[in-house]
């Protein structure tokens, strides 16, 4: 009995959608009238540009939450890597954990927020279209329904006139009537729906773009301060590696024992510059400056020698050893070359200029150019 039903049930659909393409092709051909709805086709296009941007911007703002979270996972490793890098006892190194992991936070909320408050809003929005077509394409197949029955009974009523068929006319008319009210039905809500849902765009779009721009403008600027704090922590250890506090060869004179330690001369190893400093360091270093007063020759011309040099300026050297520098404090010279011994930059950095002097290291500007730096001081000699 049920295989009955299904057989019949499935007869009258191969039926029905017999009678459509029929139809459909009748009037294609211009052999039959459709009924015509002007107001319902601008609808529909209005229906059909609205859910292609809707479709598109779906698809872009997907794409662009997957690019998002790429990219926070790319951040999250680059954090970890600056965070590893970072020496524990350098300046600001807690400041910078903190900082480092305040912008994984970052990067999580910004996401959840995008998935949660626009993509989920925007899912929604777009899911409205499929079953509006559904019900677009069911009313479009009852319209030919209608326009079928309503041929039929229009040939029918011409027949019967002849054959005085009341039976089939008055069953015809049942048919057609049916047809009829079924597509009127479902033409009338979709002359409501469809306005409403293609109005509907301005408020979507308004509140969907001000929660995606306003989250937007909150991570960056939440971003911005952050990354200005790791940029201040930066300029502090620059700060402190310039005046020594974090330089290896500051410690103590070490630096200078180092094989690392490069000078060059031509006529002399690399070696002998630093016997002489590590063999005099204790009485010719802390005394480099008075030279000019301890050596008979030198004092007697001291004079002259300092009368004629611009202010700011010591005393001048010159390039015993070639020396190549290895930070960017320093002062790179060739043999010969002609050094000026001027005063520090900084005078509140007593402590550290006399640390240096001790360990024989003295703040020099190369004659003829703009080069300023530290430099050796056993790789010279007062001039």
């Amino acid at each position: 009995m049920a295989d009955n039903n299904k057989g019949i049930m499935l007869a009258k659909s191969v039926q029905k959608h017999a009678g459509r393409a029929k139809e459909k092709i009748l009037q294609n051909l211009g052999k039959v009238d459709r009924t015509a709805d002007d107001i319902f086709d601008d609808h529909l296009n209005n229906f059909n540009r609205q859910q292609g941007h809707a479709n598109r911007l779906q698809k872009e703002f997907i794409s662009y939450i997957r690019c998002i979270r790429a990219t926070q996972a790319a951040s999250k490793s680059l954090m970890e890597a600056i965070s590893e890098t970072y020496e524990p006892h350098w300046s600001g190194y807690d400041a910078l954990q903190a900082q480092t992991g305040a912008t994984e936070s970052l990067w999580q909320d910004f996401a959840h927020k995008l998935a949660d408050q626009v993509l989920i809003p925007l899912n929604t929005y777009t899911g409205q279209f499929p079953e509006m077509k559904k019900k677009i394409d069911k009313r479009n197949r009852k319209l030919i329904d209608y326009d079928g029955q309503r041929h039929s009974f229009q040939s029918l009523q011409a027949n019967a006139n002849k054959r005085k068929d009341d039976v089939k006319l008055t069953k015809g008319r049942e048919q057609l009537e049916e047809a009829r009210r079924t597509y009127e039905i479902l033409n009338t809500e979709l002359h409501d729906e469809l306005p409403a849902l293609y109005d509907s765009r301005i408020l979507f779009l308004v509140t969907n773009l001000q929660t995606l721009f306003a989250t937007e403008q909150v991570f960056h600027s939440e971003s911005s301060k952050i990354y200005a704090e790791m940029e201040a922590i930066v300029d502090k250890l620059a700060t402190d590696s310039q005046r020594g506090s974090n330089t290896v060869r500051r410690q103590a004179g070490k630096f200078l024992e180092s094989p690392a330690f490069t000078a060059s001369s031509p006529t002399t190893t690399t070696t002998a510059p630093f016997k002489q400093m590590n063999n005099t360091n204790s009485t010719n270093n802390s005394n480099y400056q008075n030279q000019f007063t301890t050596n008979g020759t030198s004092n007697a011309n001291s004079h002259d020698t300092t009368s004629d040099l611009p202010p700011g300026v010591l005393y001048r050297v010159k390039a015993t050893y070639g020396y190549v520098k290895e930070d960017v404090d320093e002062l790179s010279f060739e043999v010969g070359d002609i050094i000026r011994v001027i005063e520090y930059d900084d005078p509140e950095d007593q402590f550290f200029i006399s640390n240096l002097q001790e360990e024989g290291w003295l703040m020099g500007l190369k004659e003829g150019t703009t080069e300023k730096g530290l430099f050796p001081a056993n790789f010279t000699r007062p001039i």
